[in-house]
């Protein structure tokens, strides 16, 4: 009891800020919320490109690796241990991340993960790779939870598919830059440096988000934000957070829409995972000339593409169907099932133009569904609960990630490119089919008996 009072006293700042004295100016109120809303969404923004910069560093030293001598099988490995204890740590932190404040729990995971980074980079053997990868992967799972429930709690749901879709080019941005610095430093100083360089810049944007970023808006004296934005009907906001169990029977385990989504989302994160972590490799071996500046170039074309799809995705959820989620996902499955066909029977051309046409269109269909399914979860669940749903989805997504990794080294080893591409194909239309009866859906239909849980 000794040992679990202190382990309770020294995480104790993780809990949710308390709330405070409401301001009772109106021009106060909007003054304030405007620069906390602005504050919160970029602090948490450039906190997520950070995270993907020690996230996807063993990408693009998987060429370097594998001239020292560790084959495609081995390289999976490696990829999956982070996919597997990422996605287990993506739900659990999600639970945790309901019941704390982002500020320190974004900040630490972020400091944490700089950290495996570089105790990577002093390793030689696959046995310390894949476990400081993995540790890595269990960290990575911090940095979600806390945009989850700052986007819930200061965007309104009428405005949430802008935000959203805005905040996760931040994916696309991390992992647009890392290929451009690992393609410029890789050869010239090694891959070693290539991982201690994003650990470091991890660790200094840990410490800029215990300065940013701040709870929900009650514990700086405002209103809900359906209140402030909507004009809905005060009531007396509950101070305490709702119980674990209440949180995972009644909004997760329960609910058959949030299965539906962690479903389709782990065939998304196979097809995404897939095209993220071996395409920079496919690039490098299919290029006869300029391999590090093709596979890099297409990489980037990749991410670029995904940040538009993200962007576009987000307005036409929010404007042409006023709020529904996943008629924009099946619309961008189909479009990822032609990249698919597209990928599979393209050659290979000689000019960088071509394959970055095809690799921007594939991250735009792709990153579509991936930021709106884990928005649907948020929406399709309770405020309160919206990283437990967003991380319990997430978590079914880096099931699917993990299969990207060793089981894909397999079929590229033994069925090569073509069945790598086919193997894509058949998850877009598993993801597609999944979604279609969710198509009407814009929030939970027990929506009334969920709030009077609350």
């Amino acid at each position: 009891m000794e040992i679990y009072g202190l382990f309770v006293k020294v995480f104790s700042f993780l809990r949710p800020a308390p709330h405070t004295s409401p301001i009772e100016n109106p021009q106060e109120v909007e003054t304030t919320y405007r620069y906390w809303r602005l504050r919160t969404f970029y602090a948490m923004y450039f906190g997520y490109v950070f995270y993907y910069f020690t996230r996807k560093s063993f990408t693009f030293i998987m060429p370097a690796l594998h001239r020292e001598g560790f084959d495609l099988v081995s390289l999976g490995l490696i990829g999956s241990s982070l996919s597997i204890m990422y996605g287990c740590s993506k739900f659990f932190s999600g639970i945790l991340g309901d019941q704390s404040n982002p500020r320190y729990f974004m900040a630490m995971g972020l400091i944490l993960t700089g950290v495996c980074n570089i105790l990577f980079s002093l390793s030689s053997s696959l046995i310390l790779f894949a476990i400081f990868w993995g540790i890595n992967g269990c960290f990575q799972g911090w940095g979600w939870p806390g945009c989850a429930k700052l986007l819930t709690h200061w965007y309104a749901q009428n405005e949430r598919g802008f935000w959203w879709s805005l905040w996760n080019t931040s994916h696309n941005l991390g992992g647009a830059l890392i290929p451009l610095l690992i393609g410029l430093f890789a050869e010239h100083f090694g891959w070693r440096f290539c991982m201690v360089i994003p650990g470091i810049f991890c660790i200094l944007g840990g410490f800029f988000l215990i300065n940013r970023l701040r709870d929900t808006p009650e514990s700086l004296g405002l209103p809900p934000i359906e209140v402030y934005k909507n004009g809905e009907q005060k009531q007396k906001a509950k101070q305490e957070e709702l119980p674990v169990n209440t949180i995972l029977s009644q909004f997760i385990l329960k609910n058959p829409y949030i299965w539906a989504l962690a479903l389709s989302n782990f065939f998304v994160y196979v097809i995404r995972t897939a095209v993220n972590d071996w395409s920079f490799l496919y690039y490098y071996e299919q290029s006869a000339n300029n391999p590090y500046a093709m596979a890099s170039a297409c990489c980037c074309s990749f991410e670029v593409g995904g940040l538009f799809g993200s962007l576009f995705a987000g307005f036409l959820s929010d404007r042409l169907f006023l709020g529904k989620r996943n008629p924009v996902n099946i619309v961008y499955l189909i479009g990822m099932l032609l990249m698919c066909y597209c990928m599979k029977t393209g050659a290979v051309a000689a000019s960088f133009f071509p394959n970055m046409v095809v690799m921007f269109f594939t991250g735009f269909f792709i990153f579509g569904p991936q930021m709106l399914i884990g928005m649907a979860a948020a929406e399709l669940s309770h405020k309160k609960a919206a990283a437990t749903a967003s991380g319990f989805t997430g978590c079914l997504g880096y099931l699917g990630a993990a299969f990207a990794g060793l089981p894909l080294g397999h079929v590229v080893t033994h069925w090569g490119w073509d069945g790598y591409f086919t193997l894509l194909a058949c998850c877009a239309f598993l993801a597609m089919v999944i979604l279609l009866p969710l198509w009407d859906l814009k929030e939970n239909p027990r929506q009334e008996a969920i709030d009077a849980l609350v």
